[in-house]
């Protein structure tokens, strides 16, 4: 019986740039285990050939401007009729707004084409074996983002907060470490600090955000798109 880690990873291309298409398939041709099944020019084309095919394909790197149908409806439809493999987008935008938006409706990881190349097939290793995947420049410019004070609204209540524009990067970090459900102890090792200062994080974190507890710091950064 072949086991998910033995098996190929079957990738199937939807962008309209010819040149793009023919370099993905070059660098992803060099990795054994990988095998790129079809690809796209067009959504429209995209939703076709899953209509038949997508029994055949684990990753789906997806542009986000292509012609008929671009990159964001085409996750919508997936949204709607369910997902039929995992999905990266790879796109030349790094507005902050478009990829909490693609991250929201689905996409398990984002790459900007400027760095595609060196991180695509670890993009992939990482989606296919569960995890996300967001390149280290945007994720910078996401966290970067939460430091400027902005307000949120919740929907729910209609009660206005302000993004936490006191907190550190180094709170920043704390806090979606601990949405991720890392302990204390994982967290000190992924940051290289003691456990005694990831507990000083959480105790400032606490009293800024204004919550009770850990659990109220998951609910805050959730409720508030922290991540």
């Amino acid at each position: 019986m072949i086991t998910r880690m033995e098996a190929k990873i079957n990738i199937h291309l939807a962008d309209d740039h010819l040149v793009l298409i023919d370099g993905l398939v070059a660098v992803l041709s060099l990795q054994e285990d990988f095998e790129v099944k079809g690809y796209s020019h067009d959504g429209g084309g995209l939703l076709k050939w899953f209509e038949k095919e997508k029994e055949k394909v684990d990753i789906l790197i997806l542009d986000i401007n292509m012609p008929s149908i671009g990159g964001i409806e085409v996750l919508k439809v997936f949204e709607k009729e369910g997902f039929p493999c995992d999905v990266i987008v790879l796109s030349s935008h790094d507005d902050i707004k478009l990829i909490k938006q693609v991250l929201k409706l689905g996409a398990k990881g984002y790459l900007s084409k400027k760095c595609a190349g060196e991180n695509i097939v670890n993009a992939i290793r990482a989606v296919y074996n569960g995890d996300n995947y967001i390149s280290e420049s945007i994720k910078e410019r996401i966290m970067d983002s939460f430091l400027l004070g902005k307000k949120t609204k919740k929907e729910e209540t209609g009660e206005v907060v302000m993004c936490p524009s006191l907190l550190t990067k180094r709170e920043l970090e704390v806090l979606k470490l601990i949405v991720q459900e890392y302990s204390g102890r994982e967290i000190s090792q992924e940051l290289f600090i003691t456990p005694n200062t990831v507990e000083t994080h959480r105790k400032n974190l606490v009293k800024k955000l204004k919550v009770k507890n850990t659990i109220g710091l998951v609910k805050f950064a959730l409720s508030n798109d922290l991540l």
